[in-house]
Formats: C-alpha cells, structure tokens, sequence
C-alpha cells in the first residue's frame, strides 16, 4: 500500500508539470471516477426552461437575441471531429435524390405565354387618349383635306398630338378591325349636338378655297352671296358649311393675301433688305430734336392733366376688359349690338367702337388711350398714339395717322398727318399687326337717317 500511494504522488507530482503528457490522462480518469461515485445528497431536479409569459416587445428581442448567443456557443463548443463523423453517418443513411423530372410543357401554354409576353402595338398603346370626337375630328379633315401633316397642323383635338400618332391612329382605324369596330361605336353614341360642333369645324378643301377666291378681295359681299354660294354648289362645299362661316374664311384668306386676285410683291434680292426697322435705326434722335417752346409745354401739361381724369373714368369701365375675358374663354359674343358702331377684330381681341372718335396706339402708365394695341401682339414699334379713327355725320369712317409708322388700308399706305376713307371689311396694317374694320351698317343707316330727318337751321 505504502508503495502505491509513493506512486500516486510521484505521478501526481510529475503531471503539475507543465506541458507533461500525463495531465490530459489524469484529468479523464477523475472525471470518470466522479462520475460513478455513489451521491450522498440527493440532486435536485430544476428544468432549464423559462416559464412561459407573456413578453412585451422588447423582451421579445432581447430573447431572440440570448438564443442565438448559445447556439452560436454551443456549435463553437462543438469538436470538428464529432461534426465530420456526424456527416458521414448522415450521408450513409440518406438515400440519394432523383434528378428532378422536367415537367412537360403543352403547346397551348407554351402558345399563351408567347401571347402574354407579346408587347402590345402602337396603335392601342394610346387608346385611351383618343376619344371620339377626335376620331370624328381626325376622319372629316382627312375626307376634306387627304393630307396628314396638315390635319396635324389644322385640327385641335382634345389633347396634343405628335404627326407620329396621328399616322398611327389613322392606319389603326383603317387595317385594326377590332379598334375601328369600337371607335364607329363610341362615335354613333356621340349626342348629335357634338358631332354637328365637330363637323362645323371641318378644314376647308382646296376646292372650297378655290370657290372662295372667285370672289374678288375689293368688293364688299354680303351674307346673300354666299348663301347663293352654297345653293348653286352643294356638292362641292361641306354641308356643315353655314353663309356665315364662309363669309368668315373668305374674309381670314383676305387678310392673309390668300386671294388670287392679291398681288403679293416679292422680296428685293440682295445681301442686305432695308426694312422700316433698319430706316429707323439709322436716324438720330438728335437731329429731329426741336427746341423747346413754353407755350406747347404748357399745351402739353393741360393734356396730361385730361389724360389723366379720362383714366379715371376709364378705370371704371369694365366692358373695357370684356375683351380679354372673351379671348380666354373662348366664348365669342356677336359682333355687333345697339351701342357698338364698329369693329376693329384682330386674331386674338376685338375692339369696339362705340364713341363717334376713338384713339389707337400703345398704352404706357403715362398714356391712356381707347384701343391699346398691344394686346394682339407685339406693338414696341406702335407710337403711343398712333392713330384715331372718326366717324363723320355722313356716316363715312376716317383714319388719320398720328404716328412715326405708316399705316395701311387695303394694302395703301397711309403716312404721317395722312387720312383715308375706311369701307366695311377693310384690311388695317400697323407694324406686325392686322385688323379687319367691320361697320355696323343698321346703326349707321340709321344715324344718316337722322341726320336727314334735322331740319337746316335758318338765319
């Protein structure tokens, strides 16, 4: 016994070395040998689960993240060895997979996949843009015109659209049974009120232009003439077309020089073309200075002074501003009414003259006058005044020109201090701007009347 225990000792000795072999040895055999030690006390039995709560959200997390440390724990803890020896056990027991089997595809939903995939064509990829007026629209330029490009240019549909789409719109109602089929219906279901609007503004053919321009652009017609116009030629005029509306073309192709009777003169060739701009430019505004006279400055005060109580009563006058209300909404009022004696209509305003004397020109914060032409247009080259238009007892309508530019009457220039008899639907040039002078001729006739009825004066 004595011997054994020298033994234990020396070995016990020798294994706290460090780096000694034996101490891995030892170590097991005292964990085997407490292992099968008989317990005096008896174990207490405790289960590692956490009872059951209900956790708020922030348990919840913090929990989630504590099982993922000890997994991570238990699988650092984990020998290589036993991980390699648990795969190959698992290999030999696992049967190998089968190949998965290609799954037989039918021609019919090979078929319906190349249908849904299909992209879908130009012409339906707009479909919901074109309503039906505009096809309407789009059919009756084309019947009257067979021109694209100025269907594109002449017709205002619901929306912008490029030359591109309308080509492609056209070609689908031509070769697209199914999309032609549901735009003639959408198109009977239009009210017949909105189809006779679109149809009313039709472009004009060129054998209608032709008819037009027989009438000579000097003579003066009235609505009578083209209503023989459209008696004597229906199968060449739209029916849509009213005596009114062609008296109104007529009279935008005068305005344009789009008569044949109109002689446009052609442009002088040559690297530079004097114009009035250039003319003017080449004065100096210090040679047409005069020297001042007290008297016409004095005039000139007491003039300034009406001005400004005429822009008092002006302020005050709203059918001043009708005009531009009308221009905006696009509802146009009748020419003409029981205090207007003329019109001077241009593209965009009409003026009304219902005073016997009205003033033309260009309206600053120091000038108030009755027609302010920059509201047509560009009007830095119109004198402040530069016009007025009266109307005589007679009832002949006179233009006088006050300003620097020339203004032209039918094509006839008209300088400076100048005046000119103005006849109805009379074509007035002032710089850039163009206006056609229409007289009402029921309140003049009856103005001549009067001024018959008066008896002359006796002395």
């Amino acid at each position: 016994m004595e011997t054994d225990t020298q033994t234990q000792n020396k070995l016990s000795q020798e294994s706290e070395k460090p780096g000694s072999v034996q101490t891995t040895i030892l170590s097991k055999q005292k964990a085997q040998s407490l292992r099968y030690m008989p317990s005096t006390q008896q174990e207490r039995r405790s289960s590692t689960r956490s009872i059951k709560r209900k956790k708020f959200d922030d348990e919840l997390v913090e929990s989630s993240l504590i099982k993922t440390e000890r997994n991570r724990i238990k699988s650092g803890q984990q020998p290589v060895q036993e991980k390699e020896k648990i795969a190959e056990i698992v290999e030999k027991d696992m049967p190998v997979a089968p190949p998965p089997e290609k799954k037989k595809t039918s021609k019919s939903s090979k078929s319906r996949s190349k249908r849904s995939k299909a992209p879908a064509p130009a012409s339906t990829k707009d479909l919901g843009r074109w309503k039906p007026q505009d096809d309407l629209a789009l059919i009756t330029a084309v019947q009257q015109t067979n021109d694209l490009t100025a269907v594109h240019l002449g017709v205002k549909f619901s929306c912008k659209f490029t030359l591109k789409e309308i080509q492609e719109r056209w070609y689908a109602l031509l070769y697209d049974p199914m999309i032609s089929k549901l735009a003639v219906q959408a198109m009977k279901m239009l009210h017949p009120e909105i189809q006779a609007a679109v149809q009313a503004k039709a472009l004009y053919s060129k054998e209608e232009e032709t008819l037009l321009g027989k009438i000579i652009s000097t003579s003066q017609p009235n609505i009578e003439t083209f209503q023989d116009l459209l008696e004597k030629h229906p199968n060449v005029l739209y029916p849509t077309r009213t005596a009114k509306a062609l008296q109104n073309h007529w009279l935008l192709m005068k305005q344009y020089h789009l008569l044949p009777d109109q002689s446009v003169q052609p442009m002088p060739r040559g690297d530079h073309v004097l114009n009035f701009s250039d003319a003017e430019d080449l004065l100096y505004d210090e040679e047409l200075k005069e020297p001042k006279d007290e008297t016409i400055e004095q005039e000139l005060s007491i003039g300034d002074r009406k001005n400004k109580r005429e822009i008092r009563h002006l302020e005050q006058e709203l059918p001043k501003w009708q005009v531009l209300v009308d221009s905006v909404t696009g509802i146009s009022p009748p020419d003409f009414d029981n205090q207007t004696l003329a019109v001077l209509r241009g593209r965009l305003v009409r003026y009304l003259m219902r005073s016997r004397e009205i003033t033309l020109g260009r309206a600053t914060k120091d000038n108030q006058i009755d027609v302010d032409l920059s509201l047509e247009g560009p009007a830095w080259k119109i004198s402040r005044r530069q016009g007025i238009i009266k109307l005589r007892n007679n009832g002949d309508f006179f233009i006088a020109n006050e300003g620097k530019r020339a203004i032209y009457i039918d094509g006839k220039p008209i300088l400076n201090g100048m005046k000119q008899k103005m006849n109805n639907n009379s074509v007035v040039e002032i710089s850039c701007l163009r206006f056609i002078f229409l007289i009402n001729q029921d309140l003049i006739n009856a103005i001549r009347n009067e001024t018959h009825k008066v008896p002359p004066t006796t002395t």
